[in-house]
């Protein structure tokens, strides 16, 4: 069943790698540079803390930083333990045609820590942004998750990472970024935002 799995998996991989064109060999090398996540992250919190207050502003940025550091070491603590090639390391990948557009790096790649990474900043602050009682912010919800799947997937367009690895790291960053979202969420109704009491 592993077998099976992974050939599964391997030929997935090379389907949707091989289905590149000069646009996506331009882009996915810029999706997969954390370096070009700064702005979106720098955006992101300015735009939490404008809209809900400096106190759960700080409260939420403190929580997504806590979620990507987390997402960041479970993701390497498994590629480590699992040791599972890259893709751009495995010779029957390579002879069939992977195409690599950036350096191989590490030799493990399960599982995909820009996935876990992506989509677990993407929950926290969604959960984050909904403590605002007044602003719905569906369209930021729909704009993070398009901007976190482009992310993963252009592991798979660079070479770096099969499909199962984007799964798995999309699942685990889900929950991890949810999991923090809603205890930071009970944390700031229960002491930010605890209602007044009046003496009748």
């Amino acid at each position: 069943m592993t077998d099976f799995l992974h050939n599964a998996d391997q030929a997935l991989t090379l389907l949707i790698n091989e289905s590149h064109n000069g646009f996506t060999d331009s882009v996915m090398p810029l999706l997969s540079n954390k370096y070009v996540w700064v702005p979106i992250y720098a955006v992101t919190i300015f735009m939490l803390i404008k809209r809900l207050g400096w106190k759960k502003g700080l409260i939420i940025m403190t929580s997504i930083i806590l979620t990507v550091t987390l997402c960041d070491q479970t993701a390497d603590f498994f590629k480590n333990m699992i040791d599972r090639l890259r893709p751009c390391y495995n010779t029957k990948m390579l002879t069939a045609g992977l195409n690599i557009l950036e350096g191989r790096g590490g030799y493990f790649g399960f599982y995909s820590g820009h996935a876990t990474n992506a989509f677990g900043f993407a929950a926290c602050s969604i959960m984050g942004f909904r403590t605002d009682k007044f602003h719905t912010y569906n369209a930021y919800r729909t704009l993070i998750y398009i901007w976190a799947a482009l992310v993963a997937m252009s592991r798979v367009f660079v070479g770096k990472h099969y499909f199962g690895d984007i799964l798995v790291g999309t699942a685990i960053g889900l929950l991890i970024g949810y999991g923090i979202g809603i205890l930071t969420r009970i944390l700031i109704k229960r002491y930010i935002e605890v209602p007044v009491q009046t003496n009748l």
